[in-house]
């Protein structure tokens, strides 16, 4: 064991060694394959967002002119059959969250990372989620945004040493730019997908994740897509999506610590959940896509015509939350319907992320807790809702780190970071007591997951060893 250690420590020096030689000899190529990548990063999670939210739209819309019986289910299985038959055909790989695929890459597994699973991704995600299923746009963004970076190391001729930098480079700044925060796209990529350290690596991945935030800021003000919060027409700016009252008392970290140790126990609940809804899927159609979403889009569609009509908005539900605007009955039926719904849509096999979900089930349970404090004790944490939203990412992905600056990047407000970090530490804590890996570790081991080493692409290079 002894020897293993000082074998993988050895290992990594050398890489450490190569890299730095390698941006001395060709450091203004390695910057602008960099830069390249954060844009096209940028770009992917931007059309992500902005065609998601435009079909979403149009969706509710429809309900004006019909029955929601008729338009949710029919919109349901339509955008199910079209984005399983884009993928099915076309990239594979493309199918489900898309953070296990760069993960099994990373881990030097074959498998396609050129722009058309980017491309398959972005269409068919789009597909999905804006015709009800009710999943995120961070695990496509991260995997779009990893394909670009492998189509740019493989345009600039970059070497082994530094395509993996790229890979996770390229998602964290997808993160970056989805989530407006470039420190939760950069401790992403280190926390989860790199998994290691060092000067010359965090600079090239924090330069990316930084880039391509900055690129989204520069597309936000040209109209190209949703307006960034950081740069408006008088220059660089401090706004936010969220402005809490945020009052952090002493007395408050217990709360918080409590809190945590909830959150971690249901969040550990919740990726059981996901993880085996996901297996009986696979179990259930072997592989066979199309049937699988179109009739989860079908079931999807069936139950959100069945619920009232503030329900059917999945973006409007995080923003309530959010904003505290609502009862604690009605929060905990948020968390219990995405709850059950997210595993559902996840069972299916979508192009969609879990990071959005995890935000409203987060804030719904801090907002729940929130009112029980209050009437236990008459004081309850103007944090709870956002360490709430940190706790439950920070359990499921065990990234406490990232948890807290993508919660943070919500608000902006220096004051919000210790009680996100004192709930998001005490979710991790319990959630590795009770099982040591992540959601995405654990859906490595599903078989999906196991053959996508096998869906290769013709004529398409895929091992880090073909550069």
């Amino acid at each position: 064991m002894h020897t293993h250690g000082l074998k993988l420590e050895l290992q990594s020096k050398r890489a450490s060694r190569n890299l730095e030689r390698l941006l001395q000899q060709r450091w203004p190529a390695v910057v602008l394959t960099l830069i390249v990548t954060g844009l096209g990063a940028a770009a992917a999670g931007l059309l992500f967002k902005t065609g998601v939210g435009w079909l979403g739209s149009w969706r509710l819309g429809l309900l004006n002119l019909a029955s929601p019986w008729v338009v949710l289910p029919a919109m349901g299985a339509l955008g199910g059959l079209l984005s399983a038959t884009l993928i099915s055909v076309l990239a594979p790989t493309a199918a489900g969250s898309g953070i296990p695929q760069v993960m099994r890459f990373l881990a030097r597994q074959s498998l396609p990372m050129d722009l058309q699973v980017a491309i398959v991704k972005l269409l068919a995600g789009i597909l999905a989620i804006g015709s009800g299923f009710p999943l995120g746009p961070e695990g496509p963004s991260v995997q779009m945004g990893s394909s670009v970076g492998w189509q740019m190391a493989r345009w600039f001729k970059a070497p082994p040493s530094l395509l993996r930098v790229i890979v996770a480079a390229g998602g964290g700044a997808g993160i970056a730019a989805v989530f407006n925060a470039p420190l939760g796209g950069f401790f992403y990529a280190i926390e989860e997908l790199l998994r290691k350290s060092g000067p010359t690596l965090l600079l090239l991945v924090l330069g990316t994740a930084f880039a391509g935030s900055f690129w989204a800021d520069w597309m936000g003000l040209a109209n190209l897509g949703e307006h960034a919060a950081g740069l408006g027409q008088k220059g660089f700016q401090i706004s936010s999506e969220y402005q809490p009252n945020v009052e952090f008392l002493p007395k408050d970290l217990v709360y918080l610590v409590l809190l945590g140790l909830v959150v971690g126990l249901l969040a550990e609940l919740y990726t059981r959940y996901v993880v085996r809804m996901q297996s009986v899927g696979e179990r259930l159609f072997a592989g066979n896509l199309v049937p699988r979403m179109v009739l989860g889009g079908l079931v999807l569609g069936c139950l959100y015509a069945a619920l009232p009509a503030e329900f059917r908005n999945h973006a409007g539900l995080q923003h309530a939350i959010a904003d505290g605007h609502v009862e604690m009955t009605k929060a905990i039926g948020i968390f219990t319907l995405l709850f059950f719904a997210t595993g559902l849509a996840a069972a299916t096999g979508a192009p969609g992320g879990l990071f959005a979900p995890m935000l409203t089930l987060g804030g719904a349970l801090g907002l729940t807790a929130a009112g029980i404090a209050e009437q236990l004790s008459g004081h309850a944490p103007s944090t709870f809702v956002f360490a709430g939203m940190a706790a439950f990412i920070s359990a499921c992905s065990r990234t406490p780190i990232t948890a807290v600056f993508l919660v943070f990047a919500l608000t902006k407000d220096l004051l919000i970071l210790k009680p996100l970090f004192v709930c998001a530490v005490a979710s991790f804590v319990i959630s590795r007591i009770t099982h040591e890996q992540s959601i995405y570790q654990r859906q490595l081991a599903l078989p999906s997951s196991r053959s996508a080493g096998e869906m290769k692409l013709p004529g398409t290079p895929l091992s880090p060893r073909d550069l």
